[in-house]
């Protein structure tokens, strides 16, 4: 270790440990991460391909599905590259800038994720709701100006985690029992007081949550009570198809995300550590894994895109023999 800083023990590296107590099936356990994270970049490239190409899809609705694709990829990009280099070729060593840089990322587009899944539960809300006003309401301008918030406000919620852990000491070591660096990871192996880290971090989750999550309950309230009055059974169907792959998005977004969180806080003693790591490598995976099958399979259009798309590949290959 190098001493960076006259009051305090800084390392010019950190170790990550990758899955303490699994060592011995790490090649097996980077396999179902390797196959999520293919599907996860083939299935969103292609989700924003398909967005960017066919005018038909140039409509609110799916250009915040490809603003939520996007911060998917980058969401596991900043952590699953550099795991599977931990679990295939033994490769822990990571620069301490290089850490704090990580660090800002995940959480960054972690946050971002769920603001994007509150604006595109505010859109279902003005589509449903307000059918003849959403074109005016939700204009490309508008689209452009709420998606740089939802990012700006989750940055500078972050930005402040790497101060926190420059502050802190590392007298003990500089082994990182984690597969890559999160706030609390890098903090709970300091000889420093990590009590404001705590509370910081606990603030940044509850001020993103205590808005995005009334924001999404409040909108599909609102939209139940619209759909059940629609007097069309055809209307109310056509209507809950198109919110049904959000919800789903939404379930698998948060309920690993939360159990993350609370068992990093309150569950380290009776949750082994090998659990927890593993759970925080699918809550960053199974969201950009699974939200391109969902929507393609829940969405008319796009499933009547790709649909048309397959059958054409398929045409072309048999003219070609």
């Amino acid at each position: 270790m190098s001493l960076l800083n006259g009051s305090s023990l800084t390392p010019a590296t950190f170790i990550l440990n990758g899955i303490p107590g699994l060592e011995e099936v790490h090649l097996w356990i980077s396999l179902p991460l390797f196959t999520m994270y293919s599907i996860a970049l083939i299935g969103n490239c292609g989700l924003m391909y398909l967005i960017y190409t066919e005018k038909v899809l140039h409509k609110p609705m799916y250009i915040f599905l490809a603003l939520l694709s996007l911060t998917d990829l980058l969401m596991c990009t900043s952590t699953v590259p550099n795991t599977l280099c931990i679990l295939w070729f033994n490769l822990k060593e990571i620069d301490f800038n290089a850490c704090l840089a990580q660090m800002f990322f995940l959480h960054t587009f972690s946050g971002m994720e769920s603001g994007v899944l509150m604006l595109m539960a505010l859109d279902r809300y003005v589509a449903i709701c307000y059918p003849l006003r959403y074109a005016t309401i939700l204009t490309n301008v508008v689209i452009a100006k709420t998606g740089l918030l939802a990012f700006l406000r989750v940055a500078v919620l972050v930005v402040p985690f790497s101060f926190l852990i420059k502050r802190l000491p590392y007298c003990r070591g500089n082994v990182i029992p984690h597969t890559y660096c999160d706030h609390m990871s890098v903090a709970k192996i300091s000889c420093g007081n990590i009590k404001v880290n705590a509370v910081y971090g606990l603030v940044v989750v509850l001020l993103i949550g205590s808005f995005d999550i009334p924001c999404i309950t409040i909108s599909y309230t609102m939209i139940l009570r619209a759909v059940v009055s629609l007097s069309s059974a055809d209307a109310r169907q056509k209507a809950f198809s198109t919110c049904t792959a959000h919800i789903g998005a939404i379930v698998i977004t948060y309920v690993p995300a939360f159990f993350t969180f609370f068992t990093h806080r309150f569950g380290q003693h009776t949750i082994p550590p090998y659990i927890h790591i593993i759970m925080a490598n699918l809550y960053l995976l199974t969201p950009p894994t699974m939200n391109p099958i969902i929507y393609g399979v829940k969405t008319k259009q796009i499933r009547e895109i790709v649909t048309r798309f397959l059958y054409r590949g398929k045409e072309n290959s048999s003219l070609n023999i």
